[in-house]
């Protein structure tokens, strides 16, 4: 059994794609006033907003318990609208060795595709996929666009 995987999901929204993309880029602060019964705070800890190199601090409720985490941006692709993040600290690590998550949106006018990406390595056979992480991830973007769609 492999520790290593990789978890893809992908969801429709109707509100602006580019908007979407320019929040986790550059606005990821605004998240928790869009979202609030999930993300309670996210805090920048170095660099600036928006830049490779910056590390960001989450402060989540997940599966109905209070978590963390650091995450340092590693690439943003403004031509593929997306962002990858490397958790580096945080509840995520206490089950897995790497944890890294992708945002990617697919833009075409009024129907938009926000597809997220985890690639991770499990400390142990025993640790399950992060599914319930996935639908946290989805449940974001559906606060995100109802937010937009007001």
């Amino acid at each position: 059994m492999s520790l290593t995987g990789k978890l893809v999901n992908q969801i429709e929204i109707k509100s602006d794609g580019d908007v979407f993309h320019e929040i986790f880029r550059h606005r990821p602060h605004h998240v928790s006033a869009m979202s609030p019964t999930h993300i309670q705070g996210c805090d920048l800890h170095d660099g600036n907003w928006g830049t490779v190199g910056s590390v960001i601090f989450w402060n989540y409720t997940h599966d109905g318990k209070k978590k963390v985490a650091k995450e340092v941006i590693q690439a943003i692709d403004e031509a593929k609208r997306s962002i990858t993040f490397k958790v580096i600290e945080g509840d995520v690590l206490e089950l897995y060795k790497t944890f890294i998550i992708t945002v990617h949106v697919d833009a075409h006018g009024k129907s938009n595709l926000v597809t997220w990406t985890f690639e991770y390595e499990k400390k142990n056979p025993n640790i399950p996929d992060p599914n319930t992480l996935m639908d946290f991830c989805l449940h974001v973007t559906k606060d995100i666009e109802t937010h937009h769609l007001k």
